[in-house]
């Protein structure tokens, strides 16, 4: 019997051999994922990549809807420079989100700290309440807030009243409709969060917490060491979703305000509703969309660096 050396041995490649028929299973196996995907990815093409592609071709018009669309070029976003309503539902934006992210965020760790407790009673009670405002309609919660702070019958001006203090006609008012759209913003959007915050508080080894107790460090110590260095990626997570939500906020602002008083409370969403819906710009509505696109993009990546470099692992 001749032994071949090594370089003359080969796997089988024929239809009958191991390696033909590992091959072929790998490629049913791939065939049978693609064939899973690909329901979803068309969805994705259609009413996503091809929205978006569709809404960029847009933005270079002055299409408003009815008839031949024609192409203008750079001009609606010359013509966002100029704007005195854009600049205004821009700075409004930027505040909105400067105000409602990190407060939100704040708000949902301390309370994923604390009903991450064991020895909490009715813990199960206190999550399930904060939670149930991110699953509640939108639409109903606003104007149950809109009823409430109503200056005839609303609850929230009577207890106002009993400190002998009075609150008006609050959301239209010019100095507080923002404060109140924000109110409700940080009241939906923190039961969501601290759901994400106690799946990473749950992921840290208790080990980590006992081996600091052992070496004296007490509760606040032993968070800013080993918890908050160690949520740094749901923290990521969360101020990502958060901006996200802050520049999307459309539902509560329109019940509760509709952008006023002044357009003090109108956001670039509710504008580009307005200038696509109410006066027929979708070339201009669309390049405020893309404006609000890239200042999320831009201030996401800022987010995912920061907290990138900021990423231990014990």
């Amino acid at each position: 019997m001749r032994i071949l050396p090594a370089a003359e041995r080969r796997p089988s490649t024929g239809l009958s051999g191991t390696k033909a028929w590992r091959v072929t299973s790998k490629t049913r196996q791939a065939f049978t994922a693609w064939m899973f995907i690909a329901p979803a990815g068309v969805i994705i093409a259609i009413f996503v990549f091809w929205t978006l592609f569709e809404s960029l071709k847009t933005s270079f018009t002055d299409d408003s809807g009815f008839g031949s669309a024609n192409w203008v070029g750079l001009a609606n976003y010359a013509q966002l420079l100029s704007d005195p309503r854009f600049l205004n539902a821009l700075a409004n934006t930027l505040v909105y989100a400067a105000v409602v992210v990190p407060v939100s965020i704040v708000i949902a760790l301390g309370l994923a700290v604390l009903l991450n407790r064991p020895n909490l009673p009715f813990r199960g009670f206190f999550r399930v309440a904060v939670f149930l405002p991110f699953v509640t309609s939108l639409g109903i919660s606003s104007m149950a807030w809109w009823a409430m702070l109503n200056p005839h019958a609303g609850i929230i001006p009577a207890w106002f009243e009993i400190f002998g203090l009075s609150l008006g006609n609050g959301i239209q008012d010019p100095s507080l409709a923002m404060l109140f759209v924000m109110i409700v913003g940080v009241w939906r959007d923190v039961g969501f969060f601290m759901v994400m915050y106690l799946g990473g508080l749950q992921s840290i080894p208790k080990e980590l917490r006992e081996s600091a107790q052992i070496d004296g460090a007490g509760p606040w110590k032993s968070f800013w060491s080993i918890t908050w260095p160690l949520l740094a990626n749901t923290t990521m997570f969360v101020g990502i979703m958060a901006l996200v939500f802050a520049f999307q906020a459309f539902d509560q602002i329109y019940i509760m305000t509709g952008g006023g008083p002044f357009f003090r409370t109108e956001t670039l969403v509710l504008y580009i509703f307005s200038t696509a819906v109410e006066r027929y710009q979708l070339g201009y509505a669309s390049a405020i969309s893309w404006v609000l696109v890239l200042l999320v993009f831009v201030v996401s990546l800022f987010q995912v660096g920061y907290f990138s470099k900021r990423t231990v692992q014990y």
